[in-house]
């Protein structure tokens, strides 16, 4: 039989003016998982507990998705959501240094995963994990800088997803295939779920450097104080 073009969540968004389909994601309590509106509040949180490495790098339902050397000495494992806008600060403005500076050094390792906040999110991080393994980064990188086209436009992000994954080897026959994976999204969903009930996570973004705790907002500097105090 063939594979409807995108899944019936998706589907309706393209045909709304409302660019947020109807949810698919299983809901998380509220005590667990804020509101949009005090995701963002821009303010730094002080350094949390730590979370013991044995079990944040326990393997999931999905590879990592990583950057640097296994055995650097020092590990940063970020949560984030393809549509969350302080992610994408992050991502687009304090990553290519911090990655210049301690990755490609050998110093760091760092692990980026999915904590979709809506169900556009989602299929972004489903997008993600279609594509060949050494383009998956490179894909994340490119969402979330063209974040504002896509996901916060009034238009259905579908016709941009598909411009934007094209470019990494995700053709219009893989991308149907890929949204309609409901053993994919499950697996991301598991991912969510057990970053938020066994870590902790609930503001984005969310980092954890060799098993430390740190949200919100941080620039270049702050990270600097963490790794090399």
């Amino acid at each position: 039989a063939k594979i409807a073009q995108v899944p019936a969540m998706l589907r309706s968004a393209q045909q709304s003016t409302n660019p947020v389909p109807a949810p698919i994601l299983s809901p998380m309590p509220a005590a667990v998982l804020l509101p949009p509106e005090q995701l963002f509040k821009g303010q730094r949180s002080p350094i949390g507990p730590i979370v013991p490495e044995s079990e944040l790098m326990k393997p999931g339902p999905l590879p990592e998705m990583s950057l640097g050397k296994a055995d650097a000495k020092v590990t940063i494992v970020e949560y984030s959501s393809m549509t969350c806008p302080k992610c994408a600060e992050f991502n687009n403005q304090t990553f290519p240094a911090l990655r210049k500076k301690y990755v490609e050094a050998g110093t760091l390792r760092y692990v980026r995963r999915e904590f979709p906040m809506d169900n556009v999110a989602a299929a972004a991080a489903m997008l993600s994990r279609c594509a060949e393994a050494d383009k998956r980064f490179a894909l994340g990188d490119a969402l979330f800088s063209r974040q504002q086209e896509w996901a916060q436009s009034s238009r259905s992000p579908l016709p941009l997803l598909r411009v934007i994954v094209n470019q990494f080897g995700i053709n219009d026959s893989a991308f149907d295939v890929c949204l309609s994976d409901q053993k994919l999204l499950d697996a991301v969903t598991q991912l969510r779920e057990r970053a938020a009930k066994e870590f902790g996570v609930a503001t984005l973004p969310t980092f954890f450097i060799n098993g430390v705790r740190v949200t919100g907002e941080h620039d270049l500097a702050a990270f600097d104080a963490i790794i090399t105090p």
